[in-house]
């Protein structure tokens, strides 16, 4: 009882934070697209786009690197400026997107996500060792990305989005999972305040990501 006691309170903030953080992604959307001289600014000027994307990249790595040594307050602000920044770089989706198939495509993507966080969490079977497959396929699906950005293959395109769509299915369950055994080793209140940060990021990640895949597929274009 007591460590199913520990495994929800840590869970509630894990997505706690998650949640907040698809809200200020949403809310930063929703202003860029609003204003059409600020979502001009950005998306006109190649530099300033590409260089919220590199802060973006660094805030990430920067938060996973130095978790140890930072507070939790830090990795909090940290994780609150990524997800607004995230939301300013993907509002273009609400541009090139109709607002109808973003809506509905959320909505796939929402139901998705919570299968198979339920899946990998009261699972049974060991998905550790999907970890090492997982990770590949992730250096795989990046690389081909950049790749197809010069080839501008539709059909690499096409199935570049079908295995990002597996792979972020996949990648659900097995952080939840992880989550879940994570929960049972970290101690103390500072401690656990931290991995919650870094577990909101994970899955985070996992749903933005299978969202903006299935939207290749389920997306109609403006």
């Amino acid at each position: 009882m007591k460590s199913r006691n520990i495994v929800s309170s840590f869970f509630s903030k894990v997505y706690f934070w998650m949640f907040l953080g698809l809200i200020l992604s949403t809310i930063a959307a929703l202003i860029v697209v609003g204003i059409p001289a600020f979502s001009e600014f950005i998306f006109s000027n190649s530099i300033l786009f590409f260089a919220l994307i590199i802060i973006e990249l660094i805030l990430v790595i920067s938060l996973v690197a130095a978790l140890k040594k930072i507070s939790s307050s830090t990795a909090r602000i940290m994780f609150i400026i990524y997800s607004i920044l995230n939301g300013i770089t993907i509002s273009v989706i609400l541009i090139i997107y109709t607002g109808a198939s973003v809506i509905a495509t959320f909505f796939v993507a929402a139901m998705m996500f919570g299968v198979m966080a339920f899946w990998g969490f009261f699972t049974d079977r060991d998905l550790s060792k999907l970890g090492p497959i997982l990770f590949m396929a992730l250096i795989g699906v990046i690389i081909a990305l950049l790749v197809n950005l010069f080839l501008k293959s539709p059909m690499m395109d096409l199935i570049v989005s079908f295995i990002g769509v597996v792979l972020f299915t996949l990648l659900t369950a097995y952080d939840n999972q992880y989550l879940k055994r994570l929960a049972l080793q970290i101690k103390g209140k500072e401690q656990i305040a931290k991995m919650a940060i870094m577990g909101a990021l994970k899955l985070y990640l996992d749903f933005i990501n299978l969202f903006l895949f299935l939207l290749r597929f389920l997306g109609k274009r403006n």
